[in-house]
């Protein structure tokens, strides 16, 4: 069922979580088992590499792309209960599903990872580079240089990492899809180093559209804004997480079943064999700058 686009307050209940956040312990659940969606063969005989996939975005895209015909690899932190949640439902699918625990900030897991999921598989079509660490300060002079290198190892060095070793897997007329962020379009004052990796990353997709062209690799980014998801309060104030997403036009956040089409369109080349270095931007209604 499509929720309403507005909601009476709290629009979610005060719950935090420790990080990375479980998903089965959150009060209320999010929507990203894509229950009501029906593939049509779009990605059937893919292969598609998605990391953060155990639960919220992630796993909406891997039972999308799963419905649509692709084996799916797995990539996640330690969420184990929430990764075989995901495993269930892209078997349910009829396809194959690898899960793969570790941490993205370190380089040689991130090449492993790629090498893995290759033997497995024997090549990756699709990449969706999707995991991400966030932690809010109050104010600028909180954001520590250790949590400055550690966001931008996971947000933005590992995904040009794995794209890197990818590529020597993946075909020509493959696809990468970077998950950005509103954030990495407009800034966030709680979210310094969070913002500024999304905005990074969003650069990297225009760069690596440009240098893949001649390979038919198209490099797209999709850039939600609020979507529920454990890492909002496994990251956020009980304050913060209940009124999270009302400050959009549509007065609600997003649920990770309503961005997930996006990333099928992308990584269809049926669909979007023209587009290449593109912002797809889910943000409710947001109005973006330029």
């Amino acid at each position: 069922m499509t929720p309403s686009n507005k909601q009476s307050e709290p629009a979610h209940p005060a719950q935090t979580l420790e990080y990375p956040g479980d998903e089965s312990r959150m009060q209320e659940q999010p929507h990203d088992e894509m229950a009501d969606y029906k593939g049509s063969g779009l990605l059937a005989g893919k292969v598609a590499f998605i990391t953060g996939a155990d639960s919220g975005i992630g796993r909406a895209v891997a039972v999308a792309f799963a419905k649509e015909g692709a084996d799916v690899a797995v990539a996640y932190l330690e969420e184990h209960g929430d990764a075989e949640r995901t495993r269930t439902l892209v078997e349910a699918e009829g396809r194959r599903c690898l899960l793969l625990p570790g941490d993205l900030a370190d380089p040689q897991h991130c090449r492993g990872l790629v090498s893995d999921v290759a033997k497995e598989f024997s090549r990756i079509d699709i990449l969706v580079n999707n995991a991400a660490f966030q932690a809010p300060v109050e104010e600028p002079a909180e954001l520590t240089l250790e949590q400055w290198q550690h966001t931008f190892a996971v947000n933005v060095t590992a995904a040009f990492l794995l794209t890197q070793a990818t590529l020597a897997h993946m075909p020509d007329g493959g696809a990468v899809i970077n998950t950005c962020s509103v954030t990495g379009l407009r800034g966030s004052k709680s979210l310094l180093d969070y913002s500024a990796t999304k905005g990074a990353l969003i650069a990297l997709t225009y760069s690596l559209a440009q240098a893949l062209i001649d390979r038919r690799i198209r490099v797209n980014a999709v850039a939600p804004g609020p979507v529920w998801t454990p890492l909002i309060p496994a990251t956020f104030g009980s304050e913060k997480v209940q009124s999270f997403g009302t400050d959009t036009p549509m007065g609600r956040s997003a649920h990770p079943d309503e961005i997930a089409p996006s990333y099928v369109f992308l990584a269809s080349e049926r669909l979007s064999s023209y587009y290449t270095g593109e912002v797809l931007a889910p943000v409710g209604g947001q109005t973006m700058p330029g």
